[in-house]
């Protein structure tokens, strides 16, 4: 959104933190530094001041911006002009009518173009009705049974978070099941880390998605609900860098009827470099499974997209890791996110932290002062 085109050197937006209800950032775009978008959390003393440094506070937002406008003093640029606004993506549903009846007609939603491939199948930005602009996941056919699947949907509808992508509905009378979600326009979290490669995202950037993705997936264990697939490849990316959880619950159905292509083996299918030991050999799944996942997310995130144990096979890993072998931390990683990894990454489960704990740890990089926000310790 900062990037847009009209929008000039030194553009800010304050918005709601977008990992943190009830706390407020402020996001501007230094654009001869590179094009990155640099983020800032808005704080509050005990006497109500805000404040960006504690070094000068202000008793009110105006004030602040005001302040801020007339000189950096500590900023990365001096503030200009408000970020010109966006239409909000609409995530409530199609209809009112596919709220509680949400088989539709297949011939209401036309595939534009693909947005990518994945396990379970290919990803089409659509139209439906020849209004509504969505994402249209397409599975390949036999990969699993359609009364399954409808089971499964009937859960994924009714949860509800900002940070999971919404199901709007499906069309499953004939082959492939189509899912018609939310539109995300900047696709998967892989492909937008591999192409950015650090040119416009920094490290702010990085712990905000972060942030982003295990405020989602504490929505799912707070409903005892398990994703089971969680990667960079199955969050999805929309303006101004917001992310969302996609995917969950399809990888139980499509186990139930390939139970093959979860063997730890090489040369499979299996998520191998994803999947937490007990997972990998005991095919035993659980909310703390997930977080060894969002560990190896997390490096995903840190190396803009790079390949997890990129010097290692699926079969070595499947040997090493259980052995007690974890990744080293990535370059230019901050110590503390390499912390999280590594916790993640613990061998026993209830080792491993909650993702609310994890939300919280993640959030806590915003409350660094602004002298040290892009600059926190690293190996």
């Amino acid at each position: 959104m900062l990037l847009a085109e009209g929008n000039q050197h030194g553009a800010f937006l304050i918005r709601n933190c977008e990992s943190q209800r009830g706390e407020r950032s402020l996001s501007e775009n230094p654009m001869l530094d590179c094009g990155k978008v640099k983020h800032y959390k808005l704080k509050k003393l005990e006497n109500g001041h805000v404040f960006v440094s504690r070094a000068r506070s202000f008793l009110t937002v105006q004030e602040l911006v005001a302040h801020y406008s007339q000189e950096a003093d500590g900023l990365c640029v001096r503030l200009g002009e408000p970020c010109k606004k966006m239409e909000a993506p609409q995530t409530h549903g199609l209809s009112y009518n596919t709220v509680d009846q949400w088989e539709i007609d297949r011939n209401s939603i036309k595939l534009l173009r693909k947005l990518g491939a994945g396990q379970f199948g290919e990803v089409f930005e659509g139209l439906w009705n020849e209004t509504t602009a969505v994402a249209v996941k397409t599975l390949k056919p036999g990969t699993m049974d359609s009364e399954d699947f409808l089971r499964e949907a009937q859960i994924m509808k009714r949860l509800r978070h900002a940070k999971l992508i919404q199901l709007y509905a499906v069309c499953t009378m004939e082959q492939p099941i189509y899912i018609i979600t939310e539109l995300m326009k900047n696709g998967s979290l892989l492909d937008y880390l591999q192409k950015d490669k650090g040119a416009m995202l920094g490290i702010s950037d990085q712990i905000e998605m972060a942030a982003q993705v295990a405020s989602g997936m504490a929505y799912l264990e707070l409903q005892n609900y398990i994703h089971r697939d969680l990667a960079a490849r199955n969050v999805l990316v929309g303006e101004n860098n917001i992310c969302k959880v996609a995917d969950f619950g399809l990888a139980r159905v499509f186990m139930k009827e390939n139970e093959n292509v979860y063997e730890a083996k090489e040369g499979t299918k299996f998520p191998v470099k994803w999947t937490a030991p007990e997972a990998m050999h005991d095919n035993k799944f659980s909310i703390k499974s997930d977080v060894w996942s969002f560990g190896v997310l997390l490096y995903e995130i840190m190396t803009f997209g790079q390949m997890p144990y990129p010097a290692m096979t699926n079969y070595q890993v499947v040997q090493r890791v259980p052995q007690g072998y974890r990744m080293p931390c990535p370059p230019n990683c901050p110590k503390v996110m390499y912390d999280i990894m590594m916790d993640c990454w613990k061998q026993d489960e209830p080792d491993r932290p909650t993702f609310e704990t994890l939300q919280w740890k993640l959030e806590d990089f915003f409350d660094m002062d602004v002298t040290s926000y892009d600059d926190a310790a690293r190996y």
